[in-house]
């Protein structure tokens, strides 16, 4: 049996725009897409038959819906004579966040079988094949940072490293992707205009405040705790705070690691916090 360790990356956004919905129940976005170290790890064995899975928390459903298993079954649509996999999740990004763990791990899992299997598909063609699993799945597949148009699936690479520490806040909240999309939807008007999120990387330094997320008008009335932890990530001195997604995470980002660490100690008392950093694209898969 052939067996590896694969990393599966969370994100964040930096500003999310819902421009329209769209005839298809999508809706069409602009958003910046960020991969951090922060991370769940994937064994994943190649074997004779069929696709298995375990994880290390009992919350995960281990059946076809799990995007992991869904990457291998779409996979094996295409090649027949694909082998099988033994899939162990050691998961720590939570659900219902914000933070793309399952879009990760189906990426992720894609990845793997074409390393696994030497399918030789390319980036594009993975990213291709991402989409048919979720709008975020994508971006996966090379990570970094890039933005992110359509439904998600438009990635264009920004060629910048972001130099800060981002602090994570995750309350015990999960929040229904579907409910805050079909609350939003009774918000949004022809007059949306575009954002150029991208634009703030030409600057010499970067203006943060100019990146927006749209559920925040949203989500932080319903869940007022989310407002009082971005407030209080930027009372510790994060130079922006917001909400990752349609949420339930805060993200606070940092110019300081000392600074990161204090805020990532003073707010334990809202949720789960994590300090974690920005992870650069992988091309070369």
């Amino acid at each position: 049996m052939t067996a590896a360790i694969f990393r599966s990356p969370a994100k964040i956004n930096l500003g999310l725009a819902v421009l329209s919905q769209r005839s298809d129940e999508y809706h069409n976005l602009h958003t910046l897409f960020q991969e951090l170290s922060f991370h769940d790890t994937l064994r994943i064995t190649a074997v004779d038959a069929g696709c298995h899975l375990t994880a290390s928390v009992d919350w995960l459903p281990l059946d076809e819906s799990n995007l992991a298993f869904r990457a291998w079954r779409l996979l094996k649509d295409y090649y027949p004579d694909l082998g099988g996999v033994d899939i162990h999740i050691e998961k720590r990004i939570p659900a219902g966040a914000g933070l793309g763990g399952g879009s990760g791990n189906g990426a992720t899992v894609l990845k793997a079988i074409n390393k696994l299997y030497r399918l030789n598909l390319t980036p594009e063609d993975l990213e291709k094949l991402a989409v048919q699993l979720g709008a975020d799945v994508p971006f996966f597949i090379r990570g970094g940072l890039q933005l992110g148009e359509g439904i998600g699936e438009r990635l264009t690479p920004i060629d910048k490293q972001l130099k800060v520490y981002i602090v994570l806040v995750i309350p015990p909240v999960s929040i229904s992707t579907a409910w805050a999309y079909g609350e939003l939807k009774n918000t949004l008007t022809d007059s949306r205009r575009q954002p150029n999120f991208a634009g703030v990387f030409q600057e010499e330094k970067f203006a943060f405040t100019v990146f927006e997320n749209d559920f925040e008008r949203i989500v932080i009335p319903a869940y007022p705790e989310i407002g009082r932890i971005k407030q209080q990530l930027v009372n510790t001195g994060a130079v922006f705070a917001s909400l990752s997604g349609s949420g339930s995470t805060v993200y606070g980002l940092f110019d300081e690691e000392a600074s990161a660490l204090e805020a990532e100690s003073a707010l334990r008392p809202f949720g789960r916090t994590i300090l974690t950093q920005p992870a650069p694209s992988t091309p070369d898969l």
